[in-house]
């Protein structure tokens, strides 16, 4: 067994403070992934800094239409928020069906998108809604965070603190789980936002998460289910695995962006 020192930090200050002393510091928030991690000896961090408790990172703000969701904040406080069901049903929607009831009353939505799970739902979710990632530096639109496979555009020793966005006209999401992990084979985010329709895709791109442009522009013609009819989804750029080829994939993406536009 390798040793590891725990912190909890009780500022985003503070963290930052511990992380950059750590010789091979790891934020822990959830530890849905991180703990695993460790215990099948694939990491081994030197320190571990507990951001768990640290108020600015923690809860979710609704203010007419922008929504601020702190980093710390669990899939099962995003599900439950009735001001956040109110102004964006399809996150708490969204929420509310990532993994168990275990994962979602302990992972969390900044460890969720700094981790960029190919497979993971928050991600389609604040590209499609035009999300800001803020941290402790500075704030990431979502276009330029998600960069690829478990990579983003944070930078060593950078916190998030909280993902603020707007929000949109219309929005839902649609998923195919796989039914052992409930990661999504095939997640679709659909929203109708002042600057027009988006559709952003999880769990089948080779690549991460990505947007939709052709569906985008049959929508914002026509926000119908009907409209992405004659849209054509490519196998290439598709994941191909055990539980589905690219094939399946590109029509899941298909199928699950027409579930998402009908039940707007």
């Amino acid at each position: 067994m390798y040793e590891t020192k725990y912190h909890k930090a009780s500022s985003v200050d503070e963290a930052v403070s511990l992380m950059g002393a750590a010789d091979d510091g790891k934020l822990l928030s959830g530890g849905q992934t991180l703990l695993p991690t460790m215990k099948a000896h694939l990491a081994a961090p030197s320190d571990l800094v507990d951001v768990s408790g640290i108020a600015d990172m923690n809860g979710v703000g609704v203010r007419g239409n922008v929504i601020s969701i702190g980093a710390a904040t669990t899939h099962a406080e995003v599900a439950g928020n009735a001001a956040l069901q109110n102004a964006c049903a399809a996150v708490t929607d969204l929420a509310a069906n990532i993994g168990d009831p275990a994962v979602r009353h302990m992972g969390t939505i900044g460890g969720s998108i700094a981790n960029n799970d190919p497979a993971a739902d928050y991600p389609a979710a604040l590209l499609a809604l035009g999300a800001t990632i803020k941290t402790n530096a500075r704030d990431i639109a979502a276009e330029d965070f998600f960069v690829g496979l478990f990579e983003t555009a944070l930078e060593d020793d950078e916190v998030i603190v909280s993902i603020g966005f707007e929000a949109p006209e219309k929005a839902c999401y649609a998923k195919f789980p796989n039914p052992a992990s409930r990661y999504a084979m095939a997640g679709v985010f659909v929203a109708k936002t002042a600057g027009g329709a988006r559709v952003a895709v999880t769990g089948a791109g080779d690549d991460g998460v990505y947007r939709q442009s052709d569906m985008e522009a049959a929508l914002d013609g026509n926000w119908s289910a009907g409209a992405l009819t004659g849209v054509s989804v490519s196998a290439d750029g598709m994941l191909s695995d055990m539980h589905g080829d690219a094939t399946y994939r590109a029509n899941l993406v298909k199928v699950m962006a027409g579930r998402a536009v009908a039940g707007c």
